[in-house]
């Protein structure tokens, strides 16, 4: 099958999740960002369970090769910087911000337009920021794993039980 029909399908599955999960309605993001409602962490954090779960089963597998990118504490820093600051001010992020729009609420496309602005913005000033920021704090590649020097599948059920814990004191205390 055509990857980008598998991309295309796979997004549109992704999307009817995120609707169904309530993630992209907007009271939902403010409750997030103001720590009132815990709706979209949880999906998060299930989202990063089957992730985890799914990638490095393929990985053991051998169906799939593991590309880990270099960690860069200037990057991640500017980076989440930006994404926090436009989430607050839109009300969306990438992902919700185009399911918003696939559910018909055109006020997310002010925020896709800011997203492929900034996507414009960066590829002008890439030189620039490899030059300086992509080069602070530049620790190579890692993992988790890697750095306590542990086998992935135990991180993996080590998170899963943060998770798990971290649910059930959402509920407890109603986020």
């Amino acid at each position: 099958m055509n990857e980008l029909l598998i991309g295309a399908i796979t997004g549109i599955l992704f999307g009817f999740i995120m609707q169904k999960a309530q993630v992209i309605r907007y009271d939902r993001q403010l409750g997030a960002l103001r720590l009132q409602d815990m709706t979209i962490v949880k999906f998060m954090l299930s989202v990063i369970i089957v992730s985890m779960v799914g990638i490095y089963l393929l990985h053991d597998l051998g169906l799939i090769k593991l590309s880990i990118k270099s960690f860069v504490v200037g990057g991640n820093v500017l980076g989440g910087l930006i994404f926090g600051i436009g989430w607050a001010i839109v009300g969306y992020c990438p992902a919700t911000a185009m399911a918003a729009l696939g559910e018909g609420r055109f006020d997310s496309v002010f925020g896709l337009l800011g997203m492929i602005l900034g996507a414009g913005l960066y590829a002008e000033f890439y030189p620039q920021i490899k030059a300086n920021i992509l080069t602070c704090g530049n620790f190579g590649k890692m993992t988790l794993p890697n750095v306590l020097g542990i086998n992935h599948w135990i991180v993996i059920i080590v998170l899963i039980a943060l998770f798990i814990g971290l649910f059930a004191w959402f509920e407890k205390k109603k986020l």
